[in-house]
């Protein structure tokens, strides 16, 4: 009896916790526990509770009893009419959290950033062995070198075609072969043999399955996007724009300010070619002529020239001595 009464207990304080986490929080991390240990599991509340989240693990059915009874709208005839009439409110955002709890999910309800919750969950990570019918999360691959096993173990590696040699009365691997592919069930000879070898491949951690914000949905890659990879896609999509307005000819915001340098480019060559002035074309006109001399510098490479570029060059002075008998260049 005493029992039940505790688990009844524990069932209203988890029913509660929900329900005030679903009101009070519009983000939050569906998260897999698979795996995971219950001292992992304590660790991790230790650290979400300074960063003011709250880790919320029950079944799924309780969990979804919780939150329809929280979308249902107070009637007269309910118990509790009387102390919900006033508080009630429509939360959206409760259907999505509902389509989330599918499997071993639990909730992590979080007012500060999803990155904090998430660098907590990475920081309790345990390495695991490869059991027997468990689904690979990954590729394991024995690395080729001594094992320290005798010779009598050698039937373990011809089972999984692993070649290999006698080295000094050991085993030796002679080259790296993966022997587990990810999503693969581990069979019973390659877990023993890899206990045999003392290898670990799998790490178990509580990983995230779907990320909520503002009441959206979003896949968890969006929390590896740094602000800088933001920066670097907002650049690019305003570089596409400006060169389809000036390609285009349609003026927007992005492409004025170079529609209004290259004019200012086209009237100071032609301030410098010819009388015409302007203020600005007087100020890079007096730059130009307080610039370094460049005469010594043309000279040196005038005098590096090959003889056949000076043979060349005369030849050419001839031409224009010829009173522009084929026409001026200017002309065409």
């Amino acid at each position: 009896m005493g029992a039940t009464k505790k688990t009844k207990a524990r069932k209203g304080e988890l029913w509660a916790a929900l329900q005030d986490a679903c009101a009070k929080y519009e983000k939050a991390l569906f998260v897999n526990t698979d795996n995971v240990t219950s001292k992992q599991i304590s660790t991790m509340r230790k650290g979400l509770r300074a960063i003011d989240a709250v880790m919320i693990c029950g079944k799924n059915t309780m969990m979804k009893a919780a939150i329809n009874a929280l979308m249902k709208e107070p009637q007269p005839e309910d118990e509790d009419y009387e102390e919900r009439k006033d508080s009630f409110v429509v939360r959206p955002h409760l259907e999505k959290i509902l389509l989330q709890l599918k499997g071993n999910t639990s909730i992590i309800f979080t007012a500060g950033e999803l990155t904090d919750v998430q660098d907590i969950l990475n920081g309790q990570v345990r390495e695991a062995p490869a059991r027997v019918g468990s689904i690979a999360p990954k590729d394991v691959v024995v690395p080729a070198g001594p094992t320290g096993l005798d010779p009598k173990e050698t039937a373990f590696f011809q089972k999984l075609a692993i070649s290999t040699k006698i080295m000094k009365a050991k085993i030796e691997i002679i080259n790296d072969v993966r022997i587990i592919k990810e999503g693969e069930k581990v069979t019973p000879g390659q877990s023993a043999l890899l206990d045999k070898l003392k290898i670990r491949p799998f790490e178990y951690k509580m990983t995230i399955k779907s990320v909520m914000m503002d009441g959206n949905m979003f896949d968890p890659a969006v929390l590896n996007i740094s602000s800088e990879d933001v920066l670097g896609i907002f650049k690019t999509g305003v570089s596409n724009l400006t060169a389809l307005s000036l390609g285009s000819g349609y003026v927007t915001p992005m492409s004025a300010p170079h529609l209004v340098m290259h004019a200012f480019r086209n009237l100071a060559a032609v301030a410098f070619a010819t009388d015409f002035n302007f203020k600005e074309a007087d100020a890079l006109k007096a730059a130009a002529a307080a610039g370094p001399a460049v005469v010594a510098s043309a000279e040196a490479k005038k005098d590096d020239k090959p003889a056949a570029e000076e043979k060349a060059e005369d030849s050419d002075s001839a031409m224009s001595g010829m009173g522009g008998m084929f026409g001026d260049e200017d002309e065409y």
